[in-house]
């Protein structure tokens, strides 16, 4: 196996391309993945300060690595979920690779900072703990993006990430969702400009590119997400890409290319008002993280493997 470049010793095929490579143009070859999607979706100006959204994985600190190899201005977030081992070793590959570039590495601490845990949050409103994560990072996302004056969110939604959304909302006809499935949304409201580079890789090659940067992140998957439905919209389209390569790339891109538009009337995005509480977004008078913090009020703890216990399958159990 052959590098498509130099001829030299591949280490790496990518079927949908039809081409293997190289550590050096492989590497490459991600840099420039990413750097065309921010180019054709108008994601990012070489003078913004940009702000990643970090969890430990491979996704996050690929892309972060990609924009500071490439010249933006890019630190860190990271929102401590307080799940367990879990999160005590996704904050440690954070902290480790923030140290290694020598940039700013931001943390917020759910428990500490706003009373709160995603289990607890999960066990206290009824949520699913996938749902109490989103909201949570979201909120802290953009809040710490808005007060500390940053151009833009990014975030490490790759190619898998991507096309198993679209094919959870296509399969239900969520067209509110499919109106917002945008590689980047421009600021508005009160909320910063959101990007996704990684839009054109997959999770193999975000893993591929970490290995040969000597890049160390959290391998396991996280314990509260079993029972996601998204894991099997994306073994479901691993398996099809697999029979014909490229089907992934082809389904998400052809669907921003030919059809977004068509769904741009039932995004849902109204004019929004203030939260009442914390002063964010929102078309409440109280924002969904706000009525979390709410409703897990001095509630104490609730036990990870509880938690997980009750929402396996994919279902609430009693």
């Amino acid at each position: 196996m052959k590098c498509k470049v130099c001829r030299d010793a591949a280490v790496i095929d990518i079927r949908r391309h039809n081409a293997n490579f190289c550590e050096e143009h492989f590497i490459r070859y991600c840099q420039q993945q990413v750097l065309r999607a921010i180019h054709d979706y108008d994601m990012l100006e070489p003078d913004d300060r940009v702000l990643v959204a970090v969890s430990g994985g491979k996704d996050s600190l690929a892309i972060w690595d990609i924009l500071l190899d490439n010249g933006w201005k890019a630190d860190g977030v990271y929102v401590g979920l307080g799940i367990g081992t879990y999160s005590d070793t996704s904050l440690e590959m954070t902290e480790r690779y923030a140290r290694s570039r020598e940039v700013e590495l931001i943390t917020v601490d759910l428990r500490a900072e706003h009373g709160f845990d995603v289990p607890t949050a999960s066990a206290e409103t009824g949520r699913v703990p996938c749902s109490a994560c989103g909201i949570s990072k979201r909120h802290l996302f953009d809040s710490t993006a808005v007060s500390r004056g940053y151009d833009a969110v990014i975030t490490g939604h790759n190619l898998d990430d991507e096309a198993a959304v679209l094919f959870g909302n296509v399969m239900s006809w969520q067209t509110d969702y499919l109106g917002r499935q945008r590689p980047m949304l421009p600021a508005r409201d009160g909320f910063p400009k959101k990007a996704k580079p990684l839009m054109r890789l997959t999770e193999r090659e975000t893993a591929a590119y970490c290995v040969l940067r000597g890049i160390e992140y959290q391998i396991d998957e996280c314990p509260m997400a079993v029972g996601n439905k998204h894991l099997a919209y994306k073994a479901a389209l691993n398996d099809l890409d697999v029979e014909s390569p490229g089907s992934k790339a082809a389904f998400y891109l052809g669907f921003l290319q030919r059809a977004v538009d068509r769904f741009e009337g039932d995004s849902g995005r109204g004019d929004l008002g203030q939260c009442a509480r914390c002063g964010a977004p929102t078309d409440a008078a109280v924002c969904a993280f706000c009525r979390i913090v709410q409703r897990t009020e001095g509630a104490a703890a609730a036990p990870v493997e509880v938690v997980i216990k009750r929402y396996a399958g994919g279902r609430r159990r009693p």
